[in-house]
């Protein structure tokens, strides 16, 4: 708990994190004002085609919040200090406050899975408010069992990014490609046009636990037993190849 509390502290003190609150508060709403803009008309006239992704698809591509969250909880670890502080790396300190690298990794990873339900929660709030904002009384209702789904799969977005950035140990190449594949263009919709086996991808897998889309290919539950067990094999490797790697190197 006290290695918990600690990574919870040093996350609140990273310039970074208050970045990753901003966007992730704001982009969900912004992308859900969009789209509800764009068919407003269709959705006032019910003939929308669209109406369960309504809301929904802000928070399903405004997860860059939670991707810079998990890529700066281990990036930060491995910047050099200050030549006044000793020109070391923070891991250094860290490993020898904790000696156990696994409890280490799972008390990072605890304070990145409860920040990230936080700000998902933040997210909703500030959708809710923007789809209200241009829908008005025609805002659909927001089911539950789907908030759920959205709040799992900004969380287990956080921790694929923590364990990618945990192999690279580099903050670069994980924050580049997972934002690229989440806003710009989704490397899994791209191959599912040559394999079905890449709906099975997690992102695309995370979509079905609350994006009632066209081409669902998962079951909600389905979909999120999919993106967890993704979590859980990179959570493995990741530590695996932590555990015999030498820190300074």
């Amino acid at each position: 708990m006290r290695a918990f509390n600690a990574e919870l502290s040093k996350l609140f003190s990273l310039p970074g994190i208050w970045l990753a609150f901003l966007i992730g508060a704001v982009a969900p709403a912004v992308i859900a004002a969009l789209d509800n803009t764009a068919q407003k008309e269709e959705i006032i006239a019910g003939v929308s085609t669209r109406l369960s992704e309504v809301g929904y698809i802000g928070l399903g591509l405004g997860v860059q919040g939670v991707i810079i969250l998990g890529v700066l909880a281990v990036s930060s670890e491995y910047l050099t200090e200050s030549s006044e502080s000793g020109g070391g790396q923070q891991i250094t300190t860290s490993l020898t406050i904790v000696s156990s690298r696994l409890h280490f990794l799972l008390a990072k990873a605890g304070a990145v899975t409860v920040i990230s339900i936080l700000l998902c929660v933040v997210a909703m709030i500030t959708t809710l408010l923007s789809t209200h904002l241009v829908l008005g009384e025609y805002t659909p209702a927001f089911e539950w069992s789907k908030l759920i789904g959205a709040a799992c799969y900004w969380t287990f977005t956080a921790l694929l990014a923590f364990g990618i950035t945990v192999l690279t140990k580099n903050g670069m190449i994980p924050l580049a490609v997972l934002i690229i594949n989440t806003s710009v263009v989704s490397f899994s919709f791209l191959l599912s046009k040559v394999t079905k086996l890449a709906l099975y991808l997690p992102d695309r897998a995370g979509f079905d636990m609350f994006m009632s889309m066209s081409d669902s290919f998962l079951t909600p539950f389905t979909g999120g037993l999919v993106m967890f067990a993704w979590v859980v094999v990179l959570f493995i490797v990741a530590a695996i190849v932590f555990h015999r790697r030498d820190v300074a190197s």
